[in-house]
């Protein structure tokens, strides 16, 4: 893993916010990597990068050490295998942390989620005093494109159940592009999140809500990947649906018992 010291503040229209890190998990996506990150310091120059490579056989973590050796805006992490969405975020926001970040940030490779509307995300970070950002598929202004019909009636309908089961007032409960606060992610116990797959974004916006910190979303435009092929599976759904419903009933039960713990 390359390595730096910790980074000099910096301020991508987020003044008090800096320095940030954006953290980019990647598995076999050499045909988008060199292009998110080129997009990312386009629309936010200041920020850092960190790509978590789950030893993807397709080289994309060569490609990663040439952005890095290239670029002191780019670090990498080299992880020994495909561990899951979860455990490569996690393990990405404990180096942000230990290298004295403030504001760590969920972005896919694929460039689904657009480093365009980051600075959007990053202004009601400090505007809005938010612990957690949530850029939003499903609240006014939020636009899906290139999806079929099929996949976005499949996200608005579990996102629909995942809302009434677990009671959380977020209408894109599974999105997976967040800006977090460090301070959100101490608060909220990573050391416990079992999480790995796509169910991970679900568990991070129960944990959030749970210890009464403030969520705000913020519409982006989700563009579908144009290279490469997406990770989602029926599998990865019903997880997410399954899982979703045992935490609702737990924290509900956690409700009547006047207990409420995260787990």
């Amino acid at each position: 893993m390359t390595d730096s010291n910790s980074p000099a503040a910096v301020s991508p229209e987020a003044g008090e916010l800096a320095p940030v890190l954006v953290i980019i998990p990647t598995y076999n996506e050499r045909d988008n990597l060199e292009s998110i990150v080129s997009r990312v310091h386009q629309h936010n120059p200041q920020v850092h990068v960190l790509v978590a490579d789950d030893n993807s056989p397709d080289g994309t973590g060569e490609i990663a050490d040439k952005l890095a050796a290239a670029d002191e805006r780019v670090k990498v992490m080299h992880r020994a295998g495909k561990q899951g969405l979860g455990a490569a975020y996690i393990a990405g926001f404990q180096w942000g942390m230990d290298h004295g970040y403030q504001v760590l940030i969920e972005m896919d490779a694929d460039g689904s989620h657009r480093p365009e509307d980051l600075p959007s995300l990053l202004r009601a970070l400090e505007q809005q005093r938010a612990d957690l950002v949530i850029g939003s598929r499903y609240v006014k202004g939020g636009e899906i494109q290139n999806w079929p019909k099929s996949r976005e009636i499949l996200s608005k309908g579990g996102n629909t159940y995942i809302h009434l089961i677990m009671g959380l007032r977020v209408r894109d409960v599974t999105a997976g592009y967040r800006v977090f606060r460090r301070s959100t992610l101490e608060a909220i116990g990573l050391d416990s999140v079992r999480s790995a797959g796509y169910c991970f974004q679900t568990d991070l916006t129960r944990r959030v809500n749970n210890a009464g910190l403030k969520i705000v979303e913020v519409p982006i435009t989700f563009v579908e990947r144009e290279r490469g092929q997406s990770k989602m599976s029926r599998s990865i759904v019903v997880e997410s649906l399954w899982r979703a419903t045992s935490w609702g009933v737990q924290d509900r039960f956690a409700q009547l018992t006047g207990k409420n713990k995260q787990r």
